[in-house]
C-alpha cells in the first residue's frame, strides 16, 4: 500500500465519514439497446446502491432521493436551442448511441434531470454538512453550453456550480476530472466562472483545453504511472471551498472506450488518495464514464473508499442482480405466486361451461397473477412501463415442447407480445432442472438500424432485460426445488450473453466455447456472431458449425470433472475468415458490342 493511501486507511480506523448517497431507481436509462450497443451497464447505479447497503459502507439511512433539476437551473448554463432539442428522440439517440425508435423522451429526460438534481442536491448538502456526497449518476463532462456530447445531454457539474453561485456561494470550486476522457464540455461551460480550477488525467489527447491542468497518459499506462501522475496533479491543486470529483470507471483495463488500463485496486487507491487530499473539503463524487461489465465495481469501490477508507475487494463471485433477486424472493410468500385454493368467479364460469377452460397453473404451481406479481416485485414491469408499455397481461397454454408463458402489454392503443417463454421440467445428467425451450424478449416499439443491427434469429429488437429473465428463472427453479436451469443456445451471441452464469454441460464443448470467446475477443460481438452463423469461422483450419448443445446454470455442484474444460480450451484454435466483398455489378454492354 502506498504511504498516502495508508495514511487515509489509518484515519478511517478512528472515524467514519457520514457520506450521503444520492440515488433513484430511475437512474437506469429506459433504453433497451444501451447495453448491447454502447457496452454500458445500465444497472450500474442500482448495483452500487445495493452493494453499499449490503456491505454496510453507506447505510440506507444515508441515502437521499434527488429531485429533478428545473429548466430554470439548466438555462443558467445551456442555450435554449439545446434544451429544446432534448425533447426530440433524434437528439437523445445521438447522445446515447441508440436508435431513435428506442427513445421514450419523457422518461429519458426524467433520468437526466434526476441525475442533475442529484448533483445539485449533493453539492448543497456537502456545503452544509462538510461531509462528502456521492451521486450515482452524473459527471456529464462532454456537454457544452450549446451542444450535447457523448452520453452527456447536459452538464450537471456546471449547472450545479451556476445554481450555487445564484444562491450566493462565492468560494473557489475545484473540478477533479478522473474520467478517462478530457473535460472539454466542463472547460467551455465554466469559462466565465469567477473562481474555479479544473484538473484532469486522461487517456486521450484531444488537444489543449484552455483553463485545464491536464495530464495525458499513453494507452495502457496502468496503476503505477497513473497514481504517480495523480499525486503530481493533487500537489498542484489549490485548496478549494468545494470540490467535484469525476471518479470515472472507464479508467479500468478492458473498458470499451477508455485506454488507461487500471486495475480495480488501482482505481480504489486513486479514490483513497483524492479523499485524503480533500479531507474536510466539501466534496461531490460523481460516476462519470464506464463502459465495461466491471464499471459498477469501480463506482462501488469509490463509495467504499470515501465512506470508510476501505480497501476490501468486492468478492469476484458476487452478482448484485442475483443477490437482489434472492432478497426479493425471500419476501414473496408462496401464496402470492401459486394457487391458494380459493374459488374465483372465473373458476365458477369454467365449471358451468360459460367460458373455455384455461390452464390455471404453470409447472403445477404458478398462477398467471402470481407471475405478474413476481414481475412487479422484481422491477421488470416498472422498466417496461418506462419503455412505454401499460396494461400487462400474463397467459399460459401448452406448446408442443412444454408449457408456454406469454406477457403482453399495451402501447399506443395496441397490445403487443413482449415475452414468450416455453418451459418444462427435465432431467439433465440425472438432475431435474427447469429446461427453457424458448425465450423471446421483444421490444416491438424499437426498430433495427445501423445503430441497432439485427442479430441472427431476431424478429424484433430485444428488451435489454435478459439478465433479469435469467435471474428470475433461477429463482423459479429454487422455488420448485430443482437443481438448475438449462437451455440450448441457437446462436453464439445467446451463449455469449449467458456465459457468466451458464456453462455447456459437455466439458469439452465448454472448452471449445471458451476458446472461441478467447480467439474472437478482438471482434465486436455483432461481427463475431454473424461470422459464426455465416460459416466464416475455422476450427483448427476447418470450417466450424455452431454447436447448439445444452448449457446449464447449476444451483448445486456441477457434475462435470475438473480439468476437462481447460484441456480442450488450450487444445483448439479458432480463426476468422474475412467477409467476402459484394459481387461486382457488371455494367450492361452497349448495343452492338460483342
Amino acid at each position: 500500500m502506498r504511504p498516502r493511501a495508508l495514511l487515509y486507511r489509518l484515519r478511517s480506523w478512528f472515524y467514519r465519514r457520514d457520506v450521503t448517497l444520492w440515488y433513484d431507481p430511475r437512474y437506469r436509462l429506459p433504453l433497451s439497446g444501451l447495453e448491447s450497443g454502447a457496452g454500458m451497464e445500465p444497472r450500474r447505479a442500482d448495483f452500487v446502491a445495493w452493494w453499499l447497503a449490503e456491505c454496510g459502507a453507506v447505510p440506507r439511512a444515508r441515502r437521499r432521493a434527488p429531485r429533478r433539476i428545473s429548466f430554470e437551473d439548466l438555462a443558467r448554463v445551456h442555450d435554449a436551442e439545446l434544451l429544446e432539442s432534448l425533447g426530440h428522440p433524434d437528439t437523445l439517440a445521438r447522445v446515447f448511441a441508440v436508435d431513435p425508435s428506442d427513445v421514450p423522451v419523457d422518461e429519458v429526460m426524467t433520468t437526466v434531470r434526476l441525475a442533475c438534481g442529484g448533483t445539485l442536491g449533493a453539492a448543497r448538502e456537502t456545503l452544509r454538512t462538510r461531509a462528502p456526497a456521492v451521486n450515482l449518476l452524473g459527471g456529464f463532462h462532454h456537454a457544452f453550453p450549446g451542444a450535447a456530447g457523448g452520453f452527456c445531454p447536459v452538464n450537471d457539474v456546471a449547472v450545479a456550480i451556476a445554481a450555487l453561485r445564484a444562491d450566493g456561494f462565492t468560494g473557489r470550486v475545484a473540478v477533479l476530472d478522473l474520467d478517462a476522457h478530457p473535460p472539454d464540455g466542463i472547460a467551455a461551460c465554466l469559462a466565465r466562472d469567477p473562481d474555479h480550477w479544473i484538473g484532469s488525467i486522461s487517456g486521450s489527447d484531444w488537444g489543449p483545453l484552455e483553463g485545464v491542468d491536464e495530464t495525458v497518459l499513453p494507452p495502457g499506462s496502468g496503476d503505477a504511472a497513473y497514481l504517480e501522475a495523480l499525486g503530481a496533479l493533487l500537489s498542484r491543486m489549490p485548496r478549494p471551498q468545494l470540490a467535484f470529483v469525476l471518479a470515472g470507471g472507464d479508467v479500468l483495463a478492458g473498458d470499451r472506450f477508455g485506454q488507461l488500463g487500471l486495475s480495480l485496486d488501482g482505481a480504489r487507491e486513486r479514490d483513497l488518495l483524492v479523499a485524503a487530499e480533500l479531507d474536510f473539503v466539501p466534496s461531490v463524487w460523481l460516476a462519470a464514464g464506464g463502459y465495461s461489465r466491471r464499471s459498477w465495481r469501480a463506482l462501488a469501490g469509490t463509495g467504499m473508499a470515501v465512506a470508510a477508507g476501505s480497501l476490501a475487494p468486492i468478492p469476484d463471485e458476487y452478482d448484485p442482480l442475483s443477490a437482489r433477486f434472492e432478497l426479493v424472493s425471500q419476501r414473496i410468500l408462496p401464496g402470492d405466486l401459486g394457487d391458494t385454493g380459493d374459488i374465483t368467479a372465473e373458476d365458477l364460469e369454467e365449471a358451468l361451461g360459460m367460458r373455455p377452460r384455461r390452464q390455471r397453473l404453470l409447472l403445477g404451481f404458478y398462477t398467471a397473477s402470481g407471475i405478474e406479481h413476481a414481475l412487479f416485485r422484481y422491477g421488470v414491469l416498472e422498466q417496461l412501463e418506462r419503455m412505454g408499455f401499460r396494461q400487462f397481461r400474463v397467459g399460459f397454454d401448452s406448446a408442443g415442447l412444454g408449457e408456454r408463458v406469454r406477457l403482453h402489454g399495451e402501447a399506443e392503443g395496441q397490445e403487443h407480445l413482449l415475452v414468450e417463454l416455453i418451459l418444462e421440467r427435465r432431467h439433465v445428467l440425472g438432475v431435474e432442472v427447469l429446461f427453457v425451450h424458448w425465450l423471446s424478449l421483444r421490444n416491438p416499439r424499437a426498430q433495427f438500424s445501423d445503430r441497432r443491427p439485427r442479430l441472427p434469429g431476431q424478429e424484433v429488437p430485444g428488451l435489454g432485460l435478459a439478465r433479469e429473465a435469467g435471474s428470475m428463472l433461477a429463482r423459479m427453479a429454487i422455488r420448485l426445488g430443482l437443481g438448475g436451469v438449462a437451455f440450448r443456445p441457437a446462436h453464439f451471441h445467446t451463449a455469449y450473453a449467458a456465459r457468466h452464469a451458464f456453462a455447456f454441460i459437455d466439458p469439452e464443448r465448454q472448452g471449445r466455447f471458451e476458446a472461441l470467446v478467447r480467439d474472437l475477443a478482438a471482434v465486436p460481438l455483432l461481427e463475431a456472431t454473424r461470422a459464426v452463423s455465416d460459416g466464416r469461422v475455422l476450427l483448427d483450419g476447418r470450417p466450424y458449425a455452431w454447436e447448439a448443445d445444452e448449457m446449464a446454470y447449476w444451483l448445486r455442484e456441477s457434475p462435470s470433472e475438473p480439468g476437462e474444460v481447460e484441456r480442450e480450451r488450450e487444445r483448439v484454435r479458432f480463426t476468422l475468415l474475412p467477409e467476402a466483398p459484394p459481387a461486382a455489378v457488371r455494367a450492361p454492354a452497349p448495343p452492338g458490342a460483342a
